[in-house]
């Protein structure tokens, strides 16, 4: 059996020892030291509850599983598949990653896009997709809400929520401090303080820095490179966070949180060649420790981003009123070899392109402002609800230049762009309790979205166009929880969600600005969320339908650097998700989840530009006029994987002397994906798959744990997104990293 089966055989051994608890259990039942697992609490419905009460699919990660991914330098883009139906990926490096949930995304990579997957980090939403790349740290628990939330939570979520809540201050003074160390000279190095200044003012304070070094070698040497030495790879994130927390009385309380991030690195390596026309496999001209760019600028990266949000909460008895404002601020800026290859290289050289590619961004400004009040009520009564008032506005500064691909610093076209949009809404949601056993919930919310894009060409030739989108929309949605018994809950929910109208001005490479109409989704699901066996197994299941009409999807590429806007008609989703965790005895507990996603666009007339000759289209191809073109009607979402799957099994043994070592293993797979709109046999990927290792002591009277990891165990090379011009270029997943972490809690 090769590498690649046996490691999909454990996974799916893992994903049948999951599901098969019951046998599981009759173990357990023999093991003195089998525990129960605990109760998930999550705020998906803006207060906090049981999982198991919350009316639509939901999945928390806790801060240990987070931790985990990380190591090794990971970030924002490891949680793919690390819940059923989660897919994340990103052709922008570090600082601008693309969510899909049951299959709904954008593969735009533009800055100023749009996506239908909503990212909140302490109750603020991030809009912008080089926000939503916020670095993960000191964070208590990630939740992901599967489905439209367009009830409660204010901007563009569809296709669901991505929650990430941080780790507030405390009346106890406590802390953290863990570094690691390992190969590709990588350090990350992460704190958290939590000081008591009085009984009424608490702060805590938490920092990142991650870093790697250079381990690429850009074997073409240009002038802009290091003959002697590595070009590529490194990356610098460092962030840092405050939060203080103030309760003056027993009604008042207010949390103020200041945050910063200084970011550079090197951005997506991009490598041509890597596919052979007939094969989605990675061919002999793959060469992870080496790319060839004649451009590009060694592909670097940099990022600044600042934030303040000020949260006050008053306790009226009844009901208590909740003020949130947030604003965030950034500025990028960049450059890349997109071709991934050079045109000037001899015809037989592997790494020869048909034409140079290389754009980037000079600078870029973003300001964005949130302010939501909401009015909750208190108390354990058969009634319950909540209402409140959004607005977000954000204005965003792009310009953006085209080089002439062989590293000349002057550019050849340079672009400016400002894009300024503002959304307000209202809403409500109510819950009854019908019975004992049968709650109702209710939700209905009204937004208003504008945009206005203004582009101008200011080098090459001149252009100045204008642009204007609007919408009003309600969204809603409708759910039943009934309680079997305490343990097993059964839910049914309908629900409307809505993405508002995007523009889409890629001026540098063409004159015309795309706008795409809003998209709205009308979901149905239902399921199951039980606790199993005496407490010892927690297991989840969901079955979903779901209807897009105008779905806005982005045609990108075709043989050239074009990336455009299009509505189709409609499209459909359904699936099944199943997640859990047992814990069986003597150490040993395991966790993880699968989903089958089905994806399908609808439109017999919808025509999209395809990569050229150099790839094997399966579409129906149509002529227009002189260009080619492919049918897309019944093809599936891009990125949206067929099957995800995910498991985790940890082991923990307590020593003589109240010391303990652990070892945990933890593997993902997204399988039967495609990275454009159109289907060609080489940009239908099969299987990609990773796992880790991570194993330990601890002293937790000390605070003390020393551990080993390795991410990507078996170092698997994944296609995560390609360029099609013509030249089957591709990226992928990160290497094997390994290394040791040192931690020390109090």
């Amino acid at each position: 059996m090769t590498r690649r089966l046996s490691a999909l055989a454990g996974s799916a051994s893992g994903l049948a020892l999951l599901i098969a608890t019951p046998a599981l259990a009759e173990t357990a039942e023999a093991a003195p030291a089998a525990v129960t697992v605990e109760d998930i609490v999550v705020t998906a419905q803006r207060r906090s509850e049981n999982i198991r009460d919350v009316p639509f699919a939901v999945t928390a990660m806790n801060k240990e599983s987070v931790t985990a991914i990380a190591a090794g330098g990971g970030d924002i883009l490891q949680l793919s598949a690390r819940v059923p139906s989660l897919q994340v990926e990103s052709s922008n490096g570090r600082y601008a990653p693309r969510f899909y949930i049951r299959g709904l995304g954008n593969v735009d990579f533009d800055f100023n896009a749009s996506q239908p997957v909503s990212i909140v980090l302490d109750d603020v939403v991030l809009e912008n997709v080089y926000l939503k790349g916020f670095p993960l740290f000191d964070v208590q628990q990630v939740e992901v809400l599967r489905g439209p939330q367009g009830t409660l939570f204010g901007r563009n979520t569809p296709a669901g929520v991505v929650k990430i809540d941080t780790v507030k201050p405390t009346d106890d003074f406590t802390g953290f401090g863990t570094v690691g160390f390992g190969n590709l000279g990588s350090t990350r190095a992460e704190a958290g303080l939590t000081i008591p200044i009085s009984d009424t003012l608490q702060v805590r304070i938490a920092g990142l820095w991650n870093h790697r070094d250079d381990w690429v070698d850009n074997a073409y040497n240009p002038p802009f490179a290091n003959p002697n030495d590595d070009d590529l790879g490194n990356f610098d994130d460092r962030a840092a966070r405050v939060h203080v927390a103030w309760q003056p009385t027993a009604q008042l309380s207010a949390l103020l949180t200041l945050q910063a991030r200084d970011y550079e690195g090197t951005g997506t390596m991009n490598r041509a060649n890597v596919l052979t026309k007939g094969s989605n496999k990675l061919n002999g001209n793959f060469d992870r420790d080496r790319v060839w760019y004649d451009g590009g600028r060694n592909n670097y990266q940099k990022q600044e981003t600042t934030s303040q949000s000020l949260q006050v909460a008053y306790d009226f008895g009844p009901a208590t009123l909740t003020g949130v404002i947030g604003s965030y601020q950034g500025s990028s800026a960049g450059n890349g070899d997109i071709d991934g290859g050079v045109a000037s290289a001899p015809a037989d050289a592997p790494y020869k392109t048909p034409f140079n590619s290389e754009t980037g961004t000079l600078d870029s400004d973003l300001r964005q402002d949130t302010y939501e009040l909401r009015l909750a009520s208190n108390g354990d009564g058969r009634l319950g609800w909540q209402v409140g008032a959004f607005y977000w506005k954000e204005k965003f500064n792009l310009i953006s230049a085209t080089f002439n691909g062989t590293g000349g610093l002057t550019p050849t076209i340079v672009t400016d762009i400002l894009q300024k949009s503002d959304s307000w809404s209202v809403f409500g949601q109510g819950n009854y309790q019908v019975t004992d056993a049968l709650k109702i919930t209710a939700g209905l919310r009204y937004t208003d979205d504008s945009r206005d894009f203004r582009g101008q060409r200011v080098v090459g030739a001149p252009l100045d166009v204008t642009k204007k989108v609007g919408d009003q929309q309600v969204s809603w949605d409708i759910s039943a929880l009934y309680e079997v018994n305490p343990d097993v809950n059964l839910f049914a929910r309908i629900a409307k969600g809505y993405r508002g109208p995007s523009i889409q001005g890629r001026i540098a490479m063409s004159n015309v600005v795309t706008t795409a109409n809003s998209e709205t989704v009308m979901s149905y699901e239902a399921g199951v969320k039980s606790r199993l066996w005496d407490g010892r197994a927690r297991l989840n299941a969901t079955a979903y339908y779901y209807e897009v009409t105008d779905p806005q999807f982005t045609a990108i590429g075709g043989e050239g650097n074009f990336n455009q806007l299009i509505n189709a008609d409609k499209g459909v989703g359904y699936g099944l998700e199943i997640d859990g965790d047992v814990t069986l005895g003597y150490g040993f507990s395991v966790s993880g989840g699968f989903a089958w996603n089905h994806t399908e666009i609808k439109d017999k007339d919808l025509l999209v530009a395809f990569c050229g000759a150099n790839c094997t289209v399966t579409d129906p191809i149509v002529n227009v006029g002189a260009t080619r073109r492919a049918n897309i009607d019944g093809n599936p979402f891009p990125q949206a994987p067929k099957y995800t799957a995910n498991i985790t099994l940890n082991w923990e043994h307590t020593l003589g002397n109240g010391q303990e070592i652990f070892a945990s293993t933890d593997w993902v797979m997204q399988k039967d994906f495609n990275l454009f709109l159109y289907e060609s046999v080489e940009f239908m990927q099969d299987t990609a798959f990773e796992g880790g290792i991570r194993a330990g002591w601890r002293d937790p009277s000390r605070g003390l744990e020393a551990a080993a990891y390795v991410r990507n165990v078996t170092d698997e090379a994944n296609v995560i997104g390609a360029i099609d011009f013509n030249n089957l270029t591709a990226f992928v997943n990160e290497p094997r990293t390994y290394g040791v972490q040192l931690t020390k809690r109090f």
